[in-house]
């Protein structure tokens, strides 16, 4: 796997993928809890790993600050004595540093009390300060809302780009497209230990390029294709054929369309029409989702489930076909 990222205050690079793609490795690589078979590693100048010069540098001396999925905080410490501990510094220095982070996460009052006796916000509020006492060069953040009931990670999600603001280099690993879309500047999509696409991360979601790219950021209905013209393709699994509003070249295996970019048909003239067979319909708390497939195709390899996914405050009932602009299909390798 190869990645370089610009960095910079107020930045932070997503790492995004499933589940043993390989995301908290990657972070504890760079924080050298574990040691790569090969390769090189730099942060901002500094050669922390290096297998064909026999560098490695201990995790203390490489200056990456980890915070862990579960938080890691030592149980039978205070707030205070976690946030300092192992700190090599003068007793008061530690102090006035550690009364600064308590002002910052709003936990002044809580320094005597312990882990058990804290909330999961407060835990990890003293887990951030406990590795931004030591001035880390990069920071690496294992999945660190994962631990969070929905109400206070959204709470926590808001107050993170204050906490980017103070740190240079980012580094976040989430298996949710929702947090690295709101809070990741780029975004890394990694695949079996490997980086398949990086880039800015908005651009990424709008053209994702690869199958596995769209999938990871949330592209629910995907179909292979066939090509019949420079800009017109039969999505095979739906029995559907769809103009595109750009050539589609050889290399393209595949079409996406997003559950939210179908919309209600307003012509019957219009191409990139579908009819609606509903399956199942499915309310969540502020949107409907259906699932159907093409009303006017029988075989059975043409009728694959498709998702439509639309605000339920929005005055739409179900119509007998479906509209997909041209602009809002997916091409994918």
């Amino acid at each position: 796997m190869e990645f370089e990222t610009s960095g910079g205050a107020g930045e932070c690079l997503g790492i995004l993928g499933v589940s043993g793609s390989g995301k908290s490795m990657t972070l504890k690589c760079i924080a050298g809890i574990e040691t790569p078979d090969e390769g090189h590693i730099e942060v901002n100048g500094r050669l922390l790993f290096d297998s064909t010069k026999k560098i490695n540098l201990k995790p203390q001396a490489r200056k990456a600050g980890y915070l862990f999925q579960n938080y890691a905080l030592f149980p039978r410490m205070t707030v205070m004595e976690n946030i300092t501990a192992g700190l090599l510094l003068p007793k008061n220095e530690a102090r006035s540093r550690a009364d600064l982070l308590l002002g910052r996460f709003e936990l002044e009052g809580l320094e005597n009390r312990y882990p058990e006796q804290l909330s999961g916000g407060q835990q990890q509020r003293v887990a951030l300060a406990r590795m931004l006492i030591r001035e880390p060069e990069a920071v690496l953040l294992d999945e660190p809302f994962s631990a969070l009931d929905t109400n206070l990670r959204e709470q926590m999600q808001i107050s993170f780009p204050d906490f980017l603001r103070s740190c240079k280099d980012v580094i976040m690993v989430t298996h949710s497209r929702d947090e690295v879309y709101r809070l990741c500047s780029e975004t890394l999509i990694l695949d079996k230990g490997s980086c398949i696409k990086m880039g800015k991360t908005r651009d990424l979601f709008l053209n994702p390029g690869l199958v596995q790219a769209a999938r990871l950021t949330g592209c629910k209905n995907i179909s292979p294709i066939r090509r019949i013209g420079e800009d017109e393709i039969i999505a095979l699994d739906w029995g559907l054929t769809l103009r595109t509003a750009v050539p589609v070249s050889d290399r393209i295996t595949q079409v996406g369309i997003r559950a939210h970019d179908l919309l209600p048909a307003k012509s019957e003239s219009a191409v990139n029409q579908i009819a609606l067979k509903v399956i199942q319909i499915s309310e969540e708390p502020f949107e409907n989702v259906i699932l159907f497939t093409n009303a006017e195709t029988s075989s059975a390899e043409t009728q694959k489930t498709i998702w439509w996914k639309y605000s339920k405050y929005s005055g739409l009932t179900i119509p007998e076909k479906l509209f997909i602009p041209p602009e809002n299909l997916l091409l994918l390798e």
